[in-house]
């Protein structure tokens, strides 16, 4: 069965209420208030089953002291039934509330003339008239026009005919969205605790489900569910659902949050936005305060007009920013409605593009612009190709772009798949970024690495922590692994253990370096089994720079040619061969175990170099430790 959302909208005492209660028996004046006065203050709810379609009345409050009551209730429809008085025509609610509908992109409707007992048929034929002027252009121009008695029941079998197939016509809502629900009414029930209700415009919500209470990011379970007063265990979008909570109190809920998926989204205190300004209200201005209403949630907020000459004139459209002075649970596409505080009425409405926007400079606005057409685009690739770019460098965690989105986990996947065909995006390990920034994350890397071999021609290569410091400070570390795997892979660079360097790079002798890394090279093949520091090595060398003398050991060192027994003490390649050799002699001659005595008798020399030999040849499987012996393994080997 199809589930329409159906509100109501039009003047004060144009009788919407008597309409909604002529159609599904319900009186949706609940309050005590609105009974005395005979005026709907705030929002009320029936039902109306028609067989294969359930239509769920949302009847708002008619006088405009109640504008922000109304708008809690029309964040959410399907379908608008504009309700005309035949004794009054076009008032200026009517008019108010008919815009506020078209700003909040409500597609389809219907007009009903009520009160048709009361008129001829002349005065019936202006109100007519008056409405068709009124909706000339829009989506109501070629809704139909129905005239209606609540008291007398004259067109109310038509009504709900005419009804039943407009909702039958209207498609589906938007899938490939989390679940989200703005809360319109809080109360409790005895033995039962919170309840919230309001329309599931997005998703759908389970019973026993966690959800996040936004903006104050308070966690719930969902204890129980109702649609159209009927306990269910699931609801879904389209739907009027009561929401029992579990785990939060009533005090710290109201009217204007929004319930959400444990953990998926994120409140937010400004965002961008494409606005229409209405012709015959207030251009909007920067630094232009203003209340905005979206969901059922109103807030005030500072404008910044996004287009060059800082104003959205009247009847234009365009970009702006909104700095809320309260956080909001917004997504984009969200609809929202702008008023004008002195004197209070409706000037702009909206469509919400970017909910965690930048700090847009004024020489970058026609860049800003582009961007945002693109985040108002229809593909959902597009955007989300869109958002990627816009975050720059430092590119988007999975979990960032699906909290600015709203998509669920398939529509997300489906757009990524979309960004990767089209060659737009790089994953680097759940984090994205656009293909020119990691192009331009690459070039990095490569001029980073060039630079230092011109600084330092003698060096092997740059350490990879020091490359990421360089070249990506401030930029989440997959991307930087991804960028080295990538110039890797390509055969570009070279990365051996924790250094890294240039293909292409090999360490450039001056005719006096060769001397002296000669020089430095016969020092540790004449010490032979006794290892020395570099420190010692460089006491041995006369006239030669130190710091030249230390880049030439460490490219000794980075070559094999000597060999680290621990992190201070240094060998020549040629002495551990040779005691290789004499270590696999002396197993055949006197067996496999080796004692440290017998070790320093072997090599001539004290514990001091015996040691850090012996724990040398532990670690690299030329001996084995076994209590206070070592066995010589590569006797074993051969």
């Amino acid at each position: 069965m199809r589930s329409i959302i159906v509100g109501t909208a039009g003047h004060i005492d144009h009788g919407k209420t008597a309409l909604v209660r002529a159609l599904t028996g319900v009186d949706t004046d609940r309050l005590p208030e609105e009974k005395r006065r005979g005026i709907t203050i705030d929002l009320g709810f029936a039902d109306l089953d028609l067989g294969d379609v359930h239509i769920g009345f949302v009847d708002v409050p008619g006088h405009e002291r109640f504008i922000r009551n109304m708008l809690a209730g029309a964040h959410g429809i399907d379908l608008v039934m504009l309700v005309v008085a035949a004794d009054e025509g076009v008032m200026p609610q009517t008019r108010e509330h008919f815009e506020i509908c078209r700003l909040l992109g409500v597609k389809s409707g219907i007009v009903v003339i009520s009160k048709r007992d009361t008129v001829d048929d002349e005065l019936l034929a202006l109100v007519r008239a008056e409405i068709e002027e009124l909706t000339r252009g829009s989506f109501l121009a070629d809704a139909p026009i129905i005239a209606t008695s609540a008291r007398t029941g004259e067109g109310i079998s038509e009504l709900k005919g005419v009804l039943r197939k407009l909702s039958l016509a209207i498609g589906p809502r938007c899938a490939g969205k989390v679940m989200r629900l703005p809360i319109d009414r809080v109360f409790t029930v005895r033995g039962f605790g919170t309840v919230v209700t309001g329309t599931l415009i997005a998703g759908e919500i389970v019973e026993g489900q966690d959800v996040e209470i936004l903006p104050a990011g308070m966690c719930a379970r969902v204890r129980g569910l109702q649609v159209h007063g009927r306990p269910v265990e699931r609801a879904r979008a389209g739907q009027r659902a009561a929401v029992n909570l579990s785990g939060v109190e009533i005090s710290a809920l109201w009217r204007g949050m929004t319930l959400a998926p444990a953990g998926r989204l994120h409140a937010t205190r400004a965002f961008d936005a494409f606005v229409e300004v209405l012709e015959d209200g207030l251009p909007l201005r920067s630094r232009m305060s203003v209340h905005v209403h979206i969901g059922t949630a109103e807030v005030m907020a500072r404008v910044r007009v996004l287009e060059d000459d800082g104003e959205i004139a009247c009847g234009r459209a365009g970009f702006a920013q909104f700095k809320c002075e309260k956080p909001i649970g917004a997504l984009p596409d969200d609809r929202f409605i702008v008023r004008f505080g002195s004197p209070l009425r409706t000037i702009a409405g909206g469509r919400v593009c970017d909910v965690h926007p930048p700090k847009h400079r004024r020489r970058e606005l026609p860049i800003a612009r582009a961007r945002l057409q693109s985040l108002s685009a229809a593909d959902e690739t597009t955007r989300l190709v869109a958002l990627i770019e816009m975050a720059g460098a430092r590119g988007l965690t999975r979990a960032e772009i699906l909290a600015r989105t709203g998509l669920s986990d398939e529509a997300f996947a489906e757009a990524l798949r979309g960004a990767r065909e089209r060659g737009a995006v790089v994953e680097a390990e759940n984090v994205f970024i656009s293909r020119e920034q990691f192009d331009g994350l690459v070039e990095a890397l490569l001029d980073e690495l060039a630079d230092f071999h011109r600084r330092e021609p003698l060096v092997k290569g740059m350490s990879r922590e020091e490359l990421r410091e360089r070249a990506c400070a401030r930029l989440p570390v997959e991307l930087f692994r991804a960028a080295l795997a990538n110039v890797e892979a390509s055969g570009r660079v070279v990365v051996d253990r924790d250094t890294v360097r240039l293909s292409t790079h090999q360490p450039e002798l001056s005719p006096s370096d060769r001397i002296l890394k000669d020089e430095l090279e016969l020092i540790f093949r004449r010490s032979g089994l006794e290892a020395l520091t570099m420190e010692a090595a460089l006491k041995r060398i006369d006239s030669a720079p130190k710091e030249r003398a230390r880049k030439l050991l460490k490219l000794l060192v980075d070559s094999g040619t000597l060999i680290r027994l621990d992190d201070e003490m240094l060998i020549h390649r040629e002495a551990l061969e040779a005691l290789r050799e004499r270590l696999r002699e002396y197993a055949m001659k006197c067996g496999a175990n080796i004692d440290v005595p017998a070790f320093k008798t072997l090599i001539g020399l004290s514990r001091k170099y015996a040691i850090p030999l012996l724990e040398y040849l532990d670690r690299h499987g030329v001996t084995r430790r076994e209590g206070d012996v070592r066995r010589i393994l590569i006797a074993e080997s051969d």
